[in-house]
């Protein structure tokens, strides 16, 4: 484990550049690979680009209004007192980067936004209390829990909606079969184990470590003392015009699952976090306070979400991602193609870091095949689902949000992260062969 981790980090800290370089060099990459393997004009591959850049806008500001919300939440009192108790479980710094995996791992199985502040928070805390706790290693445990595919796992939900875009080939096909099936829960459960028995265990040179320094979470409510105040100022020093304005989402969020049943999307989750945040917050000069220092954790995503948007459009217009994906499936047989759907995934989730926009493009592909050879079709989906969860462990995309809330880039954490890939990688791997001999 040890041997494994140094050459994990050594490698990163020589090769990896921070997440906006590289985000520029897989840009320059990939205009040069559809030009030259797939004979893509210059033309073609700009036009890629540019239509691709603006295609993530929307789901940039939801994901950075999910962070936003969620680091209101984690800013009240109530949650910082519940991070406090946490924090203060053990002295020890195994068992303290074990905890933040696990609580990590559950939270972001509830909702992505909450798992990756609260696993931030507690990295933070659990930094500053326990001596020996290298800070970087609690932060890459924190966000290795982004691993689980929980409860609003994209692709699988996608498939079981009446009217999605394979229905014709495959049909809808039920989350008791992928998401919800026997396997995927015991595959979740043991990488919940395994993800505790890695970070519990990396023990880090005593010259390497460094010590998180920054301030603790605030779990008290200043008293203000509004006495000669303009009346309009001293509205923001009360709980009342949160809980006023809490009633909005509150008010559409009850009709809406009352006409619609309790479904979830990402702009319900961002209603949901808003109402709590609301309620929490003891009034709006807190609320703004925690919007202001929480709007800096979202400054990665605005920037680099619409570089990955457009590396993606010209992945998609220069035929790479199909060329890759049939060049799996020629090599499949029906038992090997759920593992061949799975690494499939993970090699193009490097270069479209984005589940439903990469399901778009070589769903159809791998969902066809599978047909073909007759390969067990939820296996295929929850194959690609976990695929493209794995190289996110070693993608700085997605731990945008959360190192901009440790306050560290993404070499301080990816040696351990990569270290991780290649444990579950060979874990989740393990399962599909085990299931295409049962």
């Amino acid at each position: 484990m040890q041997t494994l981790t140094r050459l994990c980090l050594k490698f990163v800290q020589s090769c990896l550049p921070n997440a906006l370089l590289l985000a520029i060099v897989l840009s320059v990459v990939v205009f040069l690979l559809g030009m030259v393997i797939e004979g893509q004009s210059a033309h073609v591959m700009l036009n890629g680009w540019g239509d691709g850049f603006s295609n993530l806008y929307q789901f940039a500001m939801q994901m950075s209004l999910i962070l936003l919300t969620g680091f209101i939440i984690a800013k009240t009192p109530i949650v910082a007192r519940m991070i406090d108790k946490l924090a203060s479980i053990t002295n020890s710094p195994g068992q303290a980067a074990g905890i933040i995996a696990v609580v990590s791992m559950v939270t972001f199985y509830i909702n992505w936004g909450f798992g990756m502040i609260v696993g931030a928070f507690l990295a933070r805390e659990m930094g500053r209390r326990v001596q020996g706790l290298h800070f970087p290693l609690a932060v890459a445990a924190a966000y290795s829990g982004e691993i689980i595919r929980g409860t609003t796992a994209s692709i699988p939900l996608l498939m079981a909606s009446e009217g999605n875009f394979m229905e014709d080939v495959v049909g809808v096909v039920p989350i008791t079969e992928t998401l919800y099936a026997w396997w995927n829960i015991a595959l979740s459960v043991a990488l919940l184990f395994l993800l505790y028995f890695v970070f519990s265990r990396i023990k880090p040179e005593t010259n390497e470590i460094k010590q998180y320094q920054g301030e603790p979470l605030n779990n008290r409510v200043e008293k203000v003392d509004t006495r000669g105040m303009p009346w309009a100022e001293k509205l923001e020093h009360y709980r009342l015009p949160n809980l006023i304005l809490a009633l909005l989402p509150i008010g559409y969020l009850a009709i809406n699952f009352h006409q619609l049943g309790f479904t979830l999307n990402l702009n319900l989750v961002i209603l949901i976090f808003l109402a709590i945040g609301l309620v929490l917050q003891p009034s709006p000069a807190s609320l703004g306070a925690a919007v202001k220092e929480g709007i800096l954790a979202c400054r990665g995503i605005i920037i680099q979400f619409p570089l990955y948007a457009g590396i993606a459009g010209m992945v998609k217009v220069s035929g790479l991602a199909d060329s890759m994906s049939a060049w799996f499936v020629e090599i499949a047989t029906v038992h090997t193609f759920p593992i061949i759907t799975f690494i499939s995934a993970g090699i193009v989730n490097i270069f479209i870091p984005s589940g439903g926009g990469q399901w778009a493009i070589q769903g159809p592909i791998m969902l066809e095949a599978a047909q073909r050879l007759g390969a067990d079709i939820p296996q295929t989906i929850m194959a690609f689902t976990w695929g493209d969860a794995w190289t996110n462990q070693m993608q700085p995309f997605w731990a945008l949000p959360l190192l901009g809330v440790a306050g560290l880039s993404a070499r301080d954490i990816m040696g351990y992260c990569v270290m991780w890939t290649l444990i579950c990688g060979a874990a989740i791997m393990a399962t599909f062969v085990v299931l295409s001999m049962l």
